[in-house]
Formats: C-alpha cells, sequence, structure tokens
C-alpha cells in the first residue's frame, strides 16, 4: 500500500503543482456529473411525480391563472433539471487549458535547465519534458470525457422538460 502511495506521489511530483491543479477541478467536475445523474435517475423521478400529482389534483386546467401556474412548473422543473450544468461546461473548457498551463511550465523548466546546465544535463530536461506533457495529457483526457457527459446531461436536461411539458396537460 505504501509503494502505491508513493508512486503516486513521485507521479503528481513529476507532472508539477498544474497536474494537483488538474485532479482538484477533474473531481470537482466528475462530482457534479455524478450528482446530475442521481438527480436526473433518482431524485427527478419523484419531484416529477409530486408536480403532476399537484397539477392534476387541481380543478381548474384551462383559465389564465391555471396557464401561469404550469408555466411556473414547468419553469422549476427546467431549472432544476439545467442545474449545475454551466460549471460542467466551465471545468471541462478549463482542463484544456490547465493542460497548455502545464505545457507552459514544463517547457520554463526545460529551458531552465538548458541555460544552467547546457544540453548536458539529460535528466533535467526528461524533467521538464514530464512536466510538460503529464498535465497536457490529463488535461485533454478529462476534458474529453467531460465534453462527453456535458452534452448527454443537456441531451437529457432537454428531453425531460419536454415530457414534463406533455405530461401537464391542458
Amino acid at each position: 500500500m505504501n509503494d502505491l502511495v508513493e508512486k503516486f506521489i513521485e507521479f503528481f511530483e513529476s507532472g508539477g503543482p498544474v497536474l494537483v491543479v488538474i485532479l482538484i477541478t477533474s473531481i470537482l467536475l466528475w462530482s457534479l456529473i455524478i450528482e446530475r445523474y442521481y438527480y436526473y435517475f433518482v431524485v427527478y423521478p419523484e419531484k416529477l411525480s409530486s408536480i403532476i400529482t399537484q397539477w392534476t389534483s387541481r380543478t381548474d386546467h384551462t383559465s389564465w391563472y391555471a396557464l401561469r401556474i404550469r408555466d411556473g412548473l414547468l419553469a422549476d422543473i427546467s431549472i432544476t433539471l439545467k442545474q449545475y450544468l454551466i460549471p460542467i461546461q466551465t471545468f471541462t473548457s478549463v482542463l484544456p487549458l490547465l493542460g497548455l498551463l502545464g505545457t507552459v511550465t514544463g517547457m520554463i523548466a526545460i529551458f531552465d535547465v538548458l541555460n544552467v546546465f547546457g544540453n548536458g544535463n539529460t535528466r533535467g530536461m526528461a524533467s521538464g519534458i514530464s512536466r510538460a506533457l503529464l498535465p497536457t495529457t490529463a488535461g485533454l483526457v478529462t476534458s474529453m470525457a467531460g465534453l462527453y457527459f456535458s452534452s448527454d446531461l443537456d441531451r437529457r436536461a432537454k428531453l425531460q422538460a419536454e415530457k414534463a411539458q406533455d405530461l401537464l396537460e391542458f
């Protein structure tokens, strides 16, 4: 177990401080994605059922007042379905930029080694290359996965809002 922890620490040290920021951002991104799926599959069906019950228990479905209540219920559904989608999309967009920041800091480390030691210090250059490539790869891979799930969650939110609109009949 200690060997695994040591390798984990070594990996993050070789990737530099930007890799830690990418890890924290990725954890936040995945927490929001998991929360949204939990909401869509566990919480939302119960909420929709209670809203449908609330709407069907009304005797008046056609007056101006009833239509405004229906619009309010649909707006509430839409807002809760789209909650956290903008932060998910933001994290997805920021991750490649953080990877690029890791590339720049790694290249700066390589240039520092070249400035001090010249071409003779391959170990120092390898450390800079590692510091440049690991954050870039981590940022891009996490962003691509986040992009897929962000699109899927957005599609689900729109689909569920349309279904709710159909279920709240006049």
